[in-house]
C-alpha cells in the first residue's frame, strides 16, 4: 500500500525543511511513502530546497492560484504516482507529523474514506480567544449544514483513500476544507475524525489574514456548497417560508372578511397571493434543481470512472 504525503507550498523555503524532517519514514501497513510538494507559484527557493532534501515529486503551478487549486493539483499528482492513501499537511509544520499514522489508520482498516485531524483548539496558545470561539462556532455550523459529526472543520490535516480522492471536486478558489466535508457526505463517503497534536507556530497564517474576511468567505462557501449538494432541501425551505407567510396572511384576511371588516385588509390578500405564488414557483425550482443534481451525480460518476481508467493507462 502506497502513502503519498502532499504539501502545498507558497514561499516556504524556511519552514519546509522543518516539516520534511518530521515526516514519518515507516508506518505499519504501508509499503511505500512518497512526498509531493505543490509549488503554488513560489518566488523564493522552495522548490530548490525541496529537491535538496530529497523530494522527487512536484506539482508546479505557473502562478499563485491559492490553497484550493494547490490542494487539487496535489491530489491529481498523488493519484498519478499511484497513491492508495493521500495525506494533506501544511508546510508550516502546524500539525504533528507523528500523528499521520493515527490519521491514516481508519483508512488502512477500511473504516473510513476520509479522515480529519481534530486539533485541541481550546489549548492552542497562539490562537486568540476570538479565533478559538469562531473555530468552534464554524465547526458547529458545518455539522448542521453537512449533517456530519466533524469536530474541526477548518483543519487541513486530512487523509483520503484513493476512492475518495478520485471523487473530489473543488469549486471554491479560497479553501477546500469546508467544501470537501459537504462533498464527502453527499457522495456517501465515510468521514471520521481523530485527535491530533499541533506544533508551535512558525509563522502567521496566510489563509486567515483577516478574521472577518475569512468568516465572510466561509459563510459564502458553505451556502454555495449547500445549494450545490442539497438543492432540493435549500429551495424547499425557501418555498416553505413563502407558503407559510402567504397562508398566515390569507387566514388573517379571511378572519377579517368573515367578521365584516375585510374591505380594509385587501392589501393582505394581495400580499398573500404574491407570497403563495412565489412559494409555488420556488417549489418548482426545488424539483428542477433536484433533477439537475441527479444529472450532476451521473456526470461525476462518469468523471470518476474516466479518471480511474486514465490513471490505469498512465
Amino acid at each position: 500500500m502506497k502513502l503519498v504525503i502532499q504539501i502545498p507550498c507558497y514561499n516556504e523555503e524556511k519552514s519546509l525543511p522543518v516539516t520534511l524532517k518530521d515526516l514519518p519514514k515507516h508506518i505499519d501497513g504501508i509499503d511505500e511513502i512518497e512526498i509531493v510538494v505543490i509549488d503554488d507559484g513560489s518566488t523564493d527557493k522552495t522548490v530548490e530546497v525541496a529537491r535538496q532534501l530529497g523530494v522527487k515529486h512536484f506539482a508546479e503551478l505557473s502562478h499563485n492560484c491559492g490553497l484550493a487549486k494547490a490542494f487539487i493539483a496535489g491530489i491529481n499528482k498523488s493519484l498519478e504516482i499511484g497513491a492508495d492513501i493521500i495525506v494533506n499537511t501544511d508546510a508550516d509544520n502546524q500539525y504533528c507529523a507523528s500523528d499521520i499514522e493515527k490519521l491514516i489508520r481508519p483508512i488502512i482498516n477500511k473504516e473510513a474514506d476520509m479522515v480529519i485531524g481534530t486539533r485541541p483548539v481550546s489549548k492552542i496558545q497562539h490562537f486568540s480567544p476570538l479565533k478559538k470561539f469562531l473555530q468552534k462556532l464554524g465547526s458547529c455550523v458545518m455539522r448542521l449544514v453537512s449533517s456530519t459529526s466533524v469536530e474541526d472543520a477548518p483543519s487541513g490535516f486530512r487523509a483520503f483513500s484513493r476512492n475518495a480522492a478520485l471523487q473530489l471536486n473543488v469549486f471554491d478558489n479560497y479553501t477546500y476544507t469546508l467544501e470537501t466535508i459537504i462533498q464527502a457526505k453527499a457522495k456517501g463517503l465515510i468521514l471520521t475524525c481523530v485527535p491530533i497534536g499541533v506544533n508551535p507556530d512558525l509563522r502567521k497564517s496566510r489563509l486567515v489574514t483577516n478574521m472577518f474576511d475569512y468568516i465572510r468567505r466561509s459563510i459564502f462557501t458553505m451556502l454555495r456548497m449547500f445549494i450545490i449538494y442539497r438543492p432540493f432541501r435549500f429551495f424547499s425551505l425557501m418555498a416553505s417560508v413563502f407558503l407559510l407567510l402567504g397562508f398566515i396572511l390569507g387566514v388573517r384576511f379571511l378572519y377579517y372578511y368573515f367578521t365584516g371588516s375585510g374591505a380594509g385588509h385587501i392589501q393582505s390578500l394581495i400580499l398573500a397571493a404574491i407570497l403563495l405564488i412565489t412559494g409555488v414557483q420556488v417549489g418548482l425550482i426545488a424539483v428542477l434543481s433536484e433533477l439537475l443534481s441527479i444529472n450532476r451525480k451521473l456526470l461525476e460518476d462518469i468523471q470518476k470512472r474516466l479518471k480511474a481508467l486514465g490513471l490505469k493507462n498512465f
